[in-house]
């Protein structure tokens, strides 16, 4: 498996129903999965050519690995996961078909188009299809 450089890592609660809803959602493509104490212990998946990790959270390891997931912390994150696409509509709309929440529909911006969903698992996504010229 190749790693870029960065890959966000995300915690969620039911790591396995996060998988089968990211395949859904965004075309995920599972390329590893290991248990760990009845839960997700850790998962990888590629989505449009990129790597996103993922674990169960284990607040009850707090002092050890520290992963908790949004609604532990009152559904809130303090991230963004950009996922640039070419063709930001479909995307958008398979996302939210799978039961992304709209937080902000597509529109024309001065980079290209861009929408914004949250995730069942309380995970924010700008979908982003750039103009033409910004690509490079």
């Amino acid at each position: 498996m190749t790693f870029t450089a960065t890959a966000p890592y995300l915690s969620v609660r039911d790591g396995a129903a996060a998988i089968e809803f990211y395949k859904a959602a965004f075309a995920a493509e599972e390329l590893e999965r290991y248990e760990f104490e009845g839960k997700m212990g850790h998962a990888s998946l590629r989505i449009n050519g990129h790597l996103l990790m993922l674990a169960d959270e284990f607040p009850e390891m707090e002092d050890q690995i520290g992963n908790v997931a949004p609604p532990t912390l009152g559904n809130r994150t303090t991230f963004t996961i950009n996922l640039t696409v070419d063709d930001a509509d479909a995307w958008f709309d398979r996302a939210v078909k799978a039961g992304c929440v709209v937080i902000r529909e597509v529109t024309d911006e001065f980079f290209g188009r861009h929408g914004k969903l949250r995730d069942p698992f309380g995970h924010v996504w700008s979908v982003v299809q750039l103009n033409e010229d910004r690509e490079n």
